[in-house]
């Protein structure tokens, strides 16, 4: 299983939109993950892997969990980030 060594929260703070915030993930200090969205939904908050529109208009994952036990563990540690971030904020 590889170990997640850093997540980078940036909150968008847009109150017209859905998406909250975008979010980076490094595993094992070697490999990154960018453009996790944190979007706000009717039964709370989700996150969303990176994807890229098909030509048929479908949008596809280009990066994601083979399992549910990683996507929980990806799920639980972006919105912890997000929810410190928002607790407090940063100048960066």
């Amino acid at each position: 299983m590889l170990n997640i060594t850093d997540v980078r929260v940036k909150v968008l703070g847009r109150e017209d939109s859905k998406l909250c915030a975008v979010a980076s993930i490094i595993f094992d200090d070697a490999f990154v993950v960018h453009d996790i969205k944190v979007i706000e939904g009717t039964e709370g908050r989700f996150i969303v892997m990176p994807s890229r529109k098909t030509p048929a208009g479908e949008f596809r994952d280009i990066a994601h969990p083979l399992n549910t036990e990683t996507r929980e563990q990806i799920k639980q540690i972006v919105l912890k980030k997000y929810e410190e971030e928002l607790a407090n904020p940063t100048t960066k």
